[in-house]
């Protein structure tokens, strides 16, 4: 039986890949549950410092989630709830991953495809991807927490737009309102990702992870520093990186961080 979702791993960046080309990557209920695991994994591996989620081939990021499983495993409030419950979990655990995370978009990213991108910190794509998120066009309501993280993202009036028209639109129209990070062509896309996250990977893990932390504690509504916020800041000062940085900076040369 083909793995739906694996892990690859090349030094400290591990590739989760979304397999399931048939499909064209279509996210089901056992999928989540595999991203939540896979993930679980990986925020305690002390070797992985950065993660990126792609699909498998040129043709899609992801899809969505299945339409086949609405009949069966989605259909009616119960039912609903138990998958929208798991669906949710594993879109947060992207989102909390502790390291910088680059959603790598060949082809389509649509509905909860998109959903998975907009909780990484970063989206690069092609310029003949397709983004949308189409919920009303089947009667669903979005989520309010991708919803919130779409409007951080793009802005109030642009997520209204996205999710009132679930219109499909261009990667190219997804860089001029913010949603996507960068374009590159199709048979560059592996490599410029690749050297996205080296160049990530060259600065202070340990500031990353923190500055990551509390971005998403202002984006998630905090205005002060609670007491693990501050320590995390106040560890900063005492962490090897610091003393690296230092040193780099007092000597003219590029800082080499300790993973």
């Amino acid at each position: 039986m083909t793995t739906e979702i694996y892990v690859e791993k090349n030094g400290y960046i591990a590739t989760l890949v979304l397999n399931r080309p048939d499909k064209r990557n279509s996210l089901s209920r056992a999928m989540f549950q595999a991203i939540v695991d896979q993930l679980e994994q990986l925020r305690t591996d002390p070797s992985i410092k950065l993660l990126i989620v792609r699909g498998i081939n040129e043709v899609a990021f992801s899809s969505g989630a299945d339409i086949s499983e609405f009949l069966d495993i989605r259909y009616a409030a119960d039912n609903a709830k138990a998958y929208n419950d798991i669906a949710l979990k594993a879109i947060d655990a992207l989102y909390k991953f502790p390291h910088p995370t680059i959603a790598m978009i060949q082809g389509l990213a649509i509905g909860g495809g998109l959903e998975l991108a907009n909780a990484c910190d970063f989206r690069l794509a092609t310029p003949n991807s397709k983004l949308g998120i189409t919920a009303a066009n089947i009667g669903i309501v979005y989520n309010l927490e991708s919803t919130k993280r779409l409007i951080n993202i793009v802005g109030v009036a642009k997520a209204k737009e996205i999710l009132y028209t679930a219109n499909i639109f261009t990667a190219e129209e997804g860089k001029s309102i913010g949603l996507i990070t960068a374009l590159h062509e199709p048979e560059d896309i592996e490599n410029a990702t690749l050297h996205f996250a080296e160049h990530l990977l060259s600065k202070s893990s340990v500031a990353n992870a923190g500055i990551k932390k509390i971005i998403q504690a202002i984006v998630d509504g905090e205005n002060e520093e609670n007491e693990e916020l501050a320590q995390t800041v106040l560890n900063s000062f005492s962490s090897d990186d610091y003393n690296e940085g230092i040193q780099a900076f007092l000597h003219k040369r590029k800082p080499i961080f300790n993973k």
